[in-house]
């Protein structure tokens, strides 16, 4: 006879919990339970803290983490990932946004996000909006709704692999292959060409497209070293970019980050866009064509994530190791 099923939900009333909103989790508590004839579908009302009760919301348990130092360091991991911002006295650039009409904010002003991720991992997060741990401002919460916001959506599946890439990096001192067997520009290429016929020809839909790909690009050309990238993989990014300036044949057609790196660094970049085009001049309705390109374009990424994700890091040396960490 088959042991019976435990029918008890994992979550229980009043518990103080972790639950992802978007791709971030935030600290919450569970204020109410709705039971179901399966415990899988047990619903949670959630109350973010620090947040009004208009913001509760009843979740499922696959949005909710228990409140442990790991899903702790997670949190403010991912949260540093997203809420990195150019200092309140630098300009932004008038490159164009995503084509959109929008100025990109300056790379070459960013911080960088990844270099201090230890210390990241232990700043307060107890609030759900950004900048509120110890070193940020306090922003209003209306400031913060009048920004505009893609409110990217990620697909669980790269949701995995992007929590995957964060441990194989920064607790297990691996590095993403390079230069990567999937480069990102061979990405954006497959997916043009899987997306474009289903455009009219000569259509605003393909210039969007078009525009999105393009701005990609452009952004990751530009923040990868000033926000992409962990403390443990600088010294591989100085490698890189003396094969970049090198006549190394193996190299010849690697001569950009979009050409070098791989959708795991992309991920990372598709995680900071929220933060990223809220320091645009991007107008909501731009945002939101972008959003929807964006959504498209993640959605595909997840059902071909077998075919360009690496299924291996590999293991530095040890001198390489000293390097990094010293």
């Amino acid at each position: 006879m088959a042991p019976k099923q435990n029918q008890t939900p994992p979550y229980a009333k009043d518990e103080r919990v972790l639950c992802f909103h978007g791709d971030l989790m935030y600290e919450a508590k569970v204020t109410d339970i709705r039971p179901a004839a399966k415990v899988d579908d047990t619903q949670y009302r959630i109350h973010y803290k620090g947040w009004k009760a208009s913001w509760d919301d009843w979740v499922s348990a696959d949005r909710i983490r228990k409140f442990t130092d790991d899903n702790k360091q997670l949190a403010a991991q991912l949260q540093l990932q997203a809420r990195q911002r150019a200092p309140k006295s630098s300009k932004k650039a008038n490159a164009k946004g995503f084509g959109f009409g929008g100025g990109a904010a300056n790379g070459s002003e960013m911080s960088s996000a990844r270099g201090s991720e230890e210390r990241g991992a232990n700043n307060s997060f107890g609030g759900r909006g950004p900048r509120r741990g110890r070193d940020y401002e306090l922003e209003t919460e209306d400031a913060f709704h009048a920004r505009p916001s893609i409110k990217l959506i990620i697909p669980d599946v790269l949701k995995a692999l992007l929590v995957d890439d964060w441990e194989n990096i920064t607790k297990n001192n691996q590095l993403v292959p390079l230069p990567h067997p999937s480069p990102i520009s061979k990405i954006l290429q497959d997916y043009s060409a899987y997306e474009s016929p289903k455009r009219p020809e000569g259509s605003a839909q393909i210039d969007i497209l078009e525009e999105t790909l393009a701005g990609l690009k452009e952004y990751f050309d530009k923040c990868l070293s000033r926000i992409l990238l962990y403390r443990f993989e600088r010294p591989q990014y100085a490698e890189v970019r003396e094969k970049w300036l090198s006549d190394d044949p193996d190299w010849a057609n690697r001569k950009t980050a979009v050409e070098t790196y791989g959708p795991e660094h992309l991920m990372r970049l598709l995680v900071s866009l929220p933060e990223l085009i809220a320091q645009t001049n991007m107008d909501q309705q731009s945002v939101n064509r972008l959003r929807e390109e964006l959504t498209k374009f993640t959605s595909w990424l997840s059902r071909h994530a077998g075919d360009y994700f690496v299924s291996e890091y590999e293991t530095p040396p040890n001198d390489y190791v000293e390097k990094a960490k010293n």
